[in-house]
């Protein structure tokens, strides 16, 4: 490892046997299969490898089956002048699955926290899905209010519709009395001085 490089290691688990891992990593279909990029692989020390299409490429340095891969390794995102770095692939049985640990090293100074996410993505992510990862409990989620089926149906309580007040029927109108027409009084019929009868004339 060089004075100016990076070196990460990541791991996770899947849900197949150490052998069958080691043997789909070395394998052209198997790899091409498991991480969904076409790859080129050899069983043989010291043979060549290619994967996700090229942008991977390295050989095999030891091979100790279905425990241990060590490649040398680089992308197109070296310099031209960059050796190539070193990944130690180690596998361990746990529980009904493997521990797959990527040991990554001699990586070019300030490139390791990029591949450091692309093992994860590009690797482990797709080779849970293909090999299957092991079930883990899922979550407590914090339990909400039990709703039940009857209480949803039931419809909303209906306001007591408010009582509109009866319309009050028109009061029959009484004709208004006309205030009698001031009829003037009547003129005491003026009195006629009675005629006196005419004095009888002597003879």
């Amino acid at each position: 490892m060089g004075p100016m490089s990076d070196q990460i290691e990541v791991s996770g688990v899947v849900a197949a046997s150490p052998a069958k891992v080691y043997a789909a990593w070395l394998s052209s279909a198997g790899h091409t299969a498991m991480t969904g990029a076409a790859a080129e692989a050899t069983y043989q020390a010291g043979g060549r490898f290619h994967a996700w299409d090229g942008y991977i490429t390295g050989q095999n340095l030891e091979l100790l089956p279905n425990r241990r891969i060590v490649q040398s390794w680089r992308t197109t995102e070296f310099a031209e002048g960059d050796p190539d770095s070193r990944l130690e692939i180690l596998l361990e049985p746990e529980g009904s699955g493997t521990r797959i640990t990527f040991r990554h090293t001699n990586i070019p100074a300030g490139q390791g926290a990029g591949y450091e996410k692309g093992w994860r993505e590009f690797y482990l992510a797709p080779m849970a899905i293909h090999f299957g990862a092991p079930a883990a409990p899922a979550p407590h989620a914090p339990k909400k209010p039990a709703t039940t089926a009857a209480a949803a149906k039931k419809p909303a309580a209906k306001k007591p519709a408010a009582k509109k007040p009866a319309a009050k029927k028109p009061a029959k109108k009484t004709a208004a009395k006309k205030p009698a027409a001031n009829k003037p009084a009547k003129k005491p019929a003026a009195k006629k001085p009675a005629k006196k009868a005419p004095a009888k004339r002597r003879r």
